[in-house]
């Protein structure tokens, strides 16, 4: 089939890998992952830390995040009732990459604009 063709062209056959990136290439997963990244938090100190997402938005993102096991809901059993979101450790395996790809940004973000600038204009 050409050269693609291999044990590590995992992202070209319906597999784990792809799930991967279809959980990371969501920017609110991305966002409200690294924004766990430094210890629990609540729902609305996450929409105030976020920023530009909207409560719906961020409780579909963490109930997502939770079923494929990379964010834990903690319920309080007190009045009012006080609910957290926690990275699991497998979640936490993905601040790394995320911050990876952070520096990759602000390293070639630059370059990228002024691609986008050079087609909008030609």
């Amino acid at each position: 089939m050409g050269d693609f063709d291999g044990p590590g062209d995992v992202f070209l056959a319906d597999c784990a890998a792809r799930l991967a990136v279809e959980i990371i290439a969501d920017k609110w997963s991305v966002v409200a992952l690294y924004a766990l990244s430094r210890g629990p938090r609540r729902h609305g100190d996450l929409v105030d830390l976020i920023g530009g997402i909207s409560r719906k938005v961020l409780t579909q993102t963490l109930r997502r995040l939770a079923r494929h096991g990379l964010v834990t809901r903690h319920a309080y059993s007190e009045v009012p009732p006080r609910v957290e979101y926690e990275l699991t450790d497998l979640g936490r395996t993905l601040i790394q990459p995320i911050q990876d790809l952070a520096h990759w940004a602000e390293d070639h973000g630059p370059a990228i604009l002024d691609a986008l600038d050079e087609a909008d204009a030609g």
